[in-house]
């Protein structure tokens, strides 16, 4: 089964940010992905609010409960208490932990989890009993023994940084070997009964290596390069664009 694409939002709530008006409407982008076969949204509320605002989270929540149902939101974060607070109050499908400081521009690296895994114990054990899945950021290249410690952790998936990889965009050779960096954190994860998301600069062009080196990846979650291609192909076409590069018959 190919992956699902998750649509992450934060690209289209930047640029409504730059000035005090509606537009580009995150929800109604939002609907637009999903109407086009997105499997759910993604978003990453920070504490400045400089990409999604808070008042953004319930208004996602309520288009795919009312609209698509059967469709996930998944919800990014470091997992601070005004964080955890935030998701038990929305309950998204799925919450993903990354290890970010609150000024950093984008998410860059993954989880230490040997260094974290009785306070990511806790957080996930807290998350998971409010029926919440578990995703935790790591490093494309983690060893063995930091997925043991990520399925220590209590985490359902982890979630696979491909910063790496997407900036092998010019270099096919160093793209081959990170696509199978990649594929081998997969297969540790696999072995544990882990599932394995991936995202972060991945692109129509880059998607069918990384599928191939896993095959089984659940979940993509795609915004910056998805964003930039709806402003030359349209949000609907670029959507079904993914889709296609995941496998799925559009």
């Amino acid at each position: 089964m190919p992956a699902k694409l998750s649509v992450n939002l934060n690209a289209v709530a930047m640029l409504r940010n730059r000035r005090d008006l509606p537009w580009p409407d995150v929800v109604g982008f939002g609907r637009i992905a999903l109407a086009a076969g997105a499997a759910g949204l993604t978003i990453h509320p920070r504490p400045d609010e400089r990409h999604v605002r808070f008042s953004d989270v319930p208004a996602l929540k309520s288009l795919i409960e009312r609209e698509f149902p059967g469709r996930e939101y998944n919800i990014e974060g470091y997992p601070s208490e005004d964080f955890l607070r935030l998701v038990e109050i929305h309950r998204p499908d799925q919450v993903t932990l990354v290890p970010d400081d609150p000024a950093q521009a984008t998410s860059d690296h993954g989880w230490d989890f040997a260094a974290h895994v009785a306070r990511l114990s806790a957080v996930a054990a807290r998350l998971k009993a409010g029926g919440m899945r578990v995703s935790l950021f790591a490093d494309g290249d983690a060893d063995e023994a930091q997925i043991a410690a990520a399925h220590r952790a209590g985490a359902d998936r982890i979630e696979l940084f491909t910063g790496p990889y997407g900036a092998c965009h010019d270099d096919p050779a160093e793209a081959e070997r990170w696509a199978a960096r990649l594929g081998a954190t997969a297969r540790h994860a696999g072995a544990l009964g882990l599932a394995v998301n991936a995202g972060h600069d991945l692109t129509v062009a880059n998607l069918p290596l990384l599928c191939h080196h896993i095959p089984a990846l659940a979940e993509v979650s795609i915004g910056h390069g998805l964003t930039a291609e709806a402003l030359e192909y349209g949000m609907t076409e670029t959507v079904r664009r993914f889709r296609r590069a995941l496998g799925e018959t559009v």
